[in-house]
């Protein structure tokens, strides 16, 4: 790797041509991948990669009155201080928060770029051309906000970001709250079936911790083999897997952990509190993201959790 300040008037006007062909590439990724289902940000991203391309015939014309026809071959990663980046255009589906700021990066790296080389450079002649290369990027740093106000109006970024949160309740609120309701009630009977009939608390910790990582293993698999997720739009299976495996662990865990403690009243009503405070938050998920009344919502888990939580303790003290 080349190390900045070493390279020359010819070699950082290629450079800028790369990058300019890079980032215009990089755009249209984004904007294939948006398209489906965030059109209007999918639109911006076109129109980004279309300055991106004039912006690289602009250069090219610079570069041919001064050197020629033969553009040498250097990119970022030939040069020591551009951060690595990570091909983001390339996975799917894209987050749309996080599509918006690698591009906030990208332009404020390029106008850095720019700005860096006009500063550093000593031969006048190579000092303008850095300052029209550094006054191009700074009209191109506000160009995203430009577009996004032109092309995103109002209505347009409330459907986008009604559109996300649909994805993010598919994609995390949904997986994770089918374990966590898993992982919190189906654990109760075995666990207070335990404690009841041993009135041993590390036995009992023992069938809770055991109850609550084969469940947790289980609806994992469950959630991960049951659809890849590209025709309901429920994202990675994968990960959804292991958002619902681990839930349906913690769930399991939260009631099982105070029989740590030795005393086993002390360590049982502990635990009677840990599981009211459980079906409380599976409540209240319920009630902000699935739009289920949060009395309804109440009354459907406290019913199932209470029946599942006496047949726990009828059959661990026949």
């Amino acid at each position: 790797m080349k190390r900045f300040a070493e390279l020359t008037e010819q070699e950082i006007l290629a450079l800028a041509i790369t990058n300019e062909d890079e980032d215009s590439r990089i755009y249209r990724g984004f904007a294939e991948g948006l398209r489906g289902t965030y059109p209007s940000s999918a639109k911006v991203f076109d129109e980004m990669a279309e300055e991106e391309v004039r912006h690289r015939t602009m250069l090219f014309d610079l570069y041919r009155s001064k050197f020629g026809e033969y553009l040498p071959l250097i990119r970022r990663q030939d040069v020591k201080g551009f951060i690595q980046k990570k091909p983001l255009w390339l996975m799917q589906p894209l987050n749309l928060d996080e599509v918006r700021k690698f591009a906030e990066n990208m332009e404020f790296e390029a106008a850095r770029f720019y700005r860096k080389s006009a500063d550093t450079t000593r031969d006048a002649s190579v000092r303008q051309l850095l300052v029209e290369l550094a006054e191009i990027e700074a009209e191109h740093e506000g160009l995203a906000h430009k577009l996004g106000q032109q092309i995103l109006t109002a209505s347009a970024r409330a459907k986008e970001d009604e559109t996300a949160r649909r994805r993010f309740i598919l994609q995390y609120v949904q997986p994770g709250l089918a374990g966590l309701m898993d992982g919190s009630v189906s654990t109760l009977a075995p666990l207070f079936a335990a404690a009841f009939a041993t009135h041993d608390t590390w036995n009992t910790f023992l069938v809770g911790l055991a109850a609550a990582v084969g469940a947790g293993i289980s609806m994992g698999f469950a959630e991960a083999l049951s659809d890849d997720g590209s025709l309901t739009g429920r994202g990675a299976p994968v990960v959804r897997g292991a958002v619902c495996g681990v839930m349906t662990a913690v769930g399991g865990l939260g009631h099982a952990l105070p029989y740590l403690i030795p005393n086993f009243w002390t360590a049982t009503v502990i635990a009677a509190i840990v599981v009211a405070v459980e079906l409380a938050a599976i409540s209240y998920i319920r009630y902000r993201f699935m739009d289920t009344p949060f009395l309804a919502a109440a009354f459907q888990v406290v019913v199932g959790g209470a029946l599942v939580f006496l047949a726990g303790i009828l059959i661990g003290s026949s």
